[in-house]
């Protein structure tokens, strides 16, 4: 029966509802008990929608079993308005008086990303009847009194200031305010554990000089800071408005996150292992830090990224902290443990922000872990404080500091007790020597069997010294052997203590391992005197060789030493050929073959590059050392087999024989070997010369000729001279030949022969060269516009080896062609025939080069040096020139027979011919016949200057034409 009648109920109120202005209100009343302490209300209210501002409400029916209509409007104004609506029944006979708590913040379901961080729940309660509900005081919640009389059921709407209702709880007042007491308590607690961590922390941070122990003590402030926040400390203090604790809950955690990454980054040092971890350390600490001023704009926002970065910040953290656990340092190893359960507080928070876990005791319980972790911090961080992992500022004693300056700088505590005779010693010296434990333990007696023989008489005088002086320090240097007999370098640094008697009570010191030093200085020395690639003397340790052995020589005149210079002939050509390192390798060969013929008292010595000097002290028979040194060119000329090849050497030698008079030094005799050697190389090379006192004048002369040579381009002593080209036809001007001459003004002319040489010796080749060229092309240029022809006038120049075989001579001939803007082929480059076989390969790809550019070509002295026949076809030679020797022969009769053989065979090849050394007319007669086109020569005139050649060409009085000139020359 009372089924039904609770069915019937159920269906009028469904029908009230249903024509209610809002949605349908609590269906069924909850039903109080006296005895009921708490009573969640969150999952049976209803959220009905009301008009913009009011709502309409059917209520339950009551003891009168009439169903009601209330109509509630809103305290608020403005659009949103959110309600809630609940019933309570009081099936009693007494009053019942309970309190409606809903909490403005719960860490529990505040969500991980814009978390709710607070605000107030409710703006109004109005019951269906009885008593109006009575908001109390509450900084935390918003808190009413609700009365429910004997057997009424009475409706609540309750008119919310947020969307979100986190918690509806109806409290007995007595277990609230017992709930309230007991985690005011609880809070009390973790606020002092709290304060009394962040105090000390700081305390050992005024007092430590490590830069963890700040990064703990703002660690432990931080966490402080976040329990005043959580606990409502701040809000009581400062009488906070919900917006400004908002701010601060924002702040509070990212500045938590920021100050356990500071930490980490602090107590683990990375940036000892690597500086990439500072850069990302210090980034995500900036980013953390503007979080807190982001705070003020938006709290919801910085609050879920500084709980994502706390996420992140532990779990790196743990990662790094496994890593250097596996390298074994020490700092990861005590902190591991602490990181662990602070992983874990981060997963069962992420769980409770998430809703997962949803307990009452969530929150206070994870709080609590909070605090337990920065005290574990706080632990970890004075354990290593006051195990020695930091230094005490101000609190060491002088002696102490002493200790650990020994221990850092590595060296080893030297003690002698003179009273009781005995050495004592770190024991890390016998190790570091593999001696056993107590080895040095000893008597200064016993102490020498270790150092070396040669250091024992300067190690016992030098301690004998210290107990005679009885003050001054001690500083020396020896050997100490050890176990497997080899022997270390040792400094040893004391200095005595004299007793009250003023005798000498003992030495104390340290030894420092210094064989490092001592070998590199031996090498430095060694390098000094030796020649790093052969370990032969060098130049320096050779000549005072030398300066002894003269010196001995003086006391016995019957003895004197023989100097040899030998240098390897053409060794900078095979060096360039095979290559530096086997060009090392051949040296050494060298060496190694010089030095078997070298007796003990005999000296061989690296003077420079290919330079060897011998000091021969062996032999006495003035007969038997030009044998010795024909012994020395033999061996060189040996074959050297590398890489299947064979290598013939040769070498030019040089010798002098010392003399015993007082003046004679070392080095003088060295020069003169070096000026006999030289003379050899003028024979070719392979050859040995004895060293006469004409040689050295011959020598200085040729010097200063070269460095005349090097001033005189600047002096303009140097002249370009032309020897005209004629054509035998008609014996007209063709070209000219650019030939240099130098006048001297104390020396006069000099021979062109010797001065190129000495050019070519000097590399002056190349400017010299270029300055020829230069010169005649302006020249020809000159001539060229002044008297016009076609063909137009030509010049030939000649190149050198040292310029043909650079890569910069296509670029200078060029520049020359552009300046003086020459016909094509008008000025011819001379070549002469050795030259161009010295490296075929090389002269064909020059010469297309210089042939696209615009250049003659003309092959000089053809027929004196290869036979080059097989390759002119190669070349694009477009002159051949035949030497002088074949123009007149010595005994005459093969010179028609030789010239019309050239000359056929140029014509052939498409070749100009031009024949050199035609000294009378009769000789121009007979290579005209022979088919020859030009010819130079006396007959035609010597080199002579530019002006000489303008009257030649007619050019000094005006209006005289060519073809006069040409006329006056057939004439003569």
């Amino acid at each position: 029966m009372r089924f039904l009648r609770a069915l019937l109920q159920a269906f009028v109120v469904a029908t009230a509802l249903a024509g209610a202005v809002g949605p349908a209100a609590a269906l069924q009343p909850l039903s109080l008990q006296p005895d009921d302490q708490a009573v969640d209300l969150t999952g049976v209210v209803e959220r009905p929608m009301g008009q913009p501002d009011r709502i309409q409400v059917a209520t339950l029916p009551g003891a009168d079993g009439i169903v009601r209509q209330i109509e509630v409007r809103s305290e608020r104004h403005g659009d949103g308005r959110q309600w809630a609506v609940f019933a309570l029944k009081n099936e009693g006979d007494e009053q019942i008086d309970r309190l409606l708590v809903s909490p403005h913040y719960r860490f529990v379901g505040s969500g991980a990303l814009w978390p709710d961080l607070g605000e107030q729940r409710i703006q109004n309660v109005t019951a269906s009847q009885g008593i109006r509900p009575d908001r109390q005081d509450a900084d935390d919640s918003d808190t009413y009194v609700l009365t429910i009389d004997p057997g009424a059921t009475v409706t609540y709407v309750v008119e919310l200031s947020s969307p979100r209702l986190l918690q509806l709880t109806l409290w007995d007042p007595d277990a609230y305010k017992d709930k309230v007491n007991s985690f005011t308590l609880y809070r009390g607690i973790l606020l002092g554990i709290g304060g009394l961590l962040a105090l000390i922390l700081t305390i050992v941070f005024v007092v430590k000089g490590s830069v963890m122990f700040p990064a703990a003590a703002a660690l432990a402030w931080a966490v402080l800071f976040y329990l005043g926040v959580d606990f409502g400390f701040w809000r009581k203090v400062f009488d906070l408005a919900p917006e400004t604790e908002q701010i601060l809950r924002a702040g509070s955690e990212a500045a938590f996150a920021a100050t356990l990454l500071v930490f980490l980054f602090a107590y683990l040092n990375l940036n000892r292992w690597h500086v990439r971890y500072a850069h990302i350390m210090g980034a995500w600490l900036v980013f953390l830090v503007a979080l807190v001023w982001l705070a003020a704009y938006d709290a919801p926002v910085a609050a879920g990224i500084a709980r994502l970065s706390l996420l992140g910040v532990a779990a790196a953290g743990f990662g790094v902290i496994v890593w250097l656990v596996t390298k074994g340092y020490d700092r990861a190893v005590m902190l591991a443990p602490t990181w662990l359960l602070l992983l874990a507080w981060v997963g069962a928070a992420g769980a409770a922000v998430a809703g997962a876990l949803s307990n009452e005791l969530v929150a206070p319980a994870l709080v609590g872990g909070l605090v337990l972790i920065v005290l574990l911090i706080g632990f970890t961080v004075m354990q290593h404080a006051f195990a020695g992992g930091a230094v005490l500022h101000g609190a060491v004693s002088d002696i102490e500091r002493r200790a650990l300056a020994i221990t850092g700088a590595g060296d080893f505590v030297w003690d002698w007790d003179v009273g009781g005779d005995r050495i004592h010693t770190s024991p890390e010296l016998e190790q570091a020597l593999g001696l056993k434990r107590g080895a040095l333990e000893a008597s200064p007696a016993d102490w020498l069997e270790v150092v070396h023989v040669s250091d024992r008489d300067r190690f016992r005088a030098a301690l004998d010294a210290l107990l005679d002086e009885r003050r001054g320090r001690l500083t020396e240097t020896f050997r100490l052997r050890g176990s497997d007999g080899r022997y270390v370098w040792h400094q040893l640094r004391a200095r005595p203590v004299v007793g009250a008697d003023g005798e000498v009570v003992r030495c104390v010191g340290t030894l420092l391992d210094v064989n490092a030093g001592k070998t590199t200085e031996e090498r430095l020395l060694q390098n000094a005197v030796h020649d790093n690639l052969t370990g032969l003397p060098n130049r320096e340790l050779f000549l005072d060789r030398l300066e002894a052995a003269l010196a001995f020589s003086r006391e016995n005149p019957g003895f004197r030493p023989t100097v040899m210079v030998v240098d390897i002939d053409r060794y900078k050509k095979i060096n360039d050929a095979v290559g530096v390192a086997t060009g090392d390798t051949i040296l050494i060969t060298v060496v190694r073959r010089l030095s078997r013929l070298l007796k003990p008292q005999d000296t061989l010595a690296r003077l420079s590059g290919d330079q060897f000097g011998v000091l021969l002290m062996s032999e006495r028979d003035a007969a038997a050392i030009p044998v010795f040194a024909e012994t020395l060119k033999r061996t060189l000329r040996s074959p050297i087999a590398f890489g299947g090849k064979e290598i013939f050497l040769t070498g030019s030698i040089g010798l002098v024989t010392g003399e015993a008079g007082p003046d004679v030094s070392g080095e003088e005799l060295i020069k003169n070997a070096e000026v006999a050697m030289y003379h050899a190389k003028r024979f070719g090379g392979d050859h040995i010369e004895i060293f006469r006192p004409s040689m050295r004048a011959a020598t200085t002369d040729r010097l200063l000729i070269a460095g005349e040579l090097n001033r005189a381009l600047e002096r303009n002593e140097i002249k370009v001279f032309y020897q005209p080209i004629v054509r035998l036809d008609d014996r007209s001007i063709a070209g000219f030949e650019a030939l240099l001459r130098w006048d001297h003004p104390r020396y006069g002319r000099r021979p062109t022969s010797e001065f190129i040489a000495i050019a070519e010796e000097s590399g002056l080749i190349v400017d010299i060269g270029l300055f020829v060229l230069d010169e005649a092309a302006r020249q020809l240029a000159r001539w060229q516009a002044q008297v016009p022809g076609e063909p137009p006038l030509f010049m030939s120049v000649n190149v050198s080896s040292r310029q043909f075989l650079r890569q910069d001579l296509v670029q200078d001939i060029r520049n020359v062609l552009t300046r003086a803007a020459l016909p094509e082929g008008s000025l011819k480059i001379e070549l002469t025939e050795s030259l161009v076989m010295q490296n075929p390969e090389h002269a064909a790809q020059m010469l297309t080069r210089l042939r696209e550019l615009g250049a003659g070509l003309s092959l000089d002295d053809f027929g004196t040096g290869h036979s080059s026949l097989a390759y002119l076809q190669r070349f694009p030679f477009d002159v051949l020139k035949i030497d002088k020797s074949f123009v007149r022969p010595v005994g005459g009769g093969q010179r028609p027979i030789l010239l019309s053989s050239i000359v056929r065979l140029a014509q052939d090849l498409g070749m100009e011919v031009v024949a050199e050394g035609v000294e009378t007319d009769s000789d121009a007669v007979e290579l005209f016949h022979l088919g020859c086109e030009y010819a130079q020569g006396f007959a035609f005139g010597e080199a002579m200057a530019a002006d000489a050649c303008d009257r030649m060409l007619g050019l000094a009085a005006p209006g005289v034409a060519r073809r006069m000139m040409q006329g006056a020359l057939r004439r003569g």
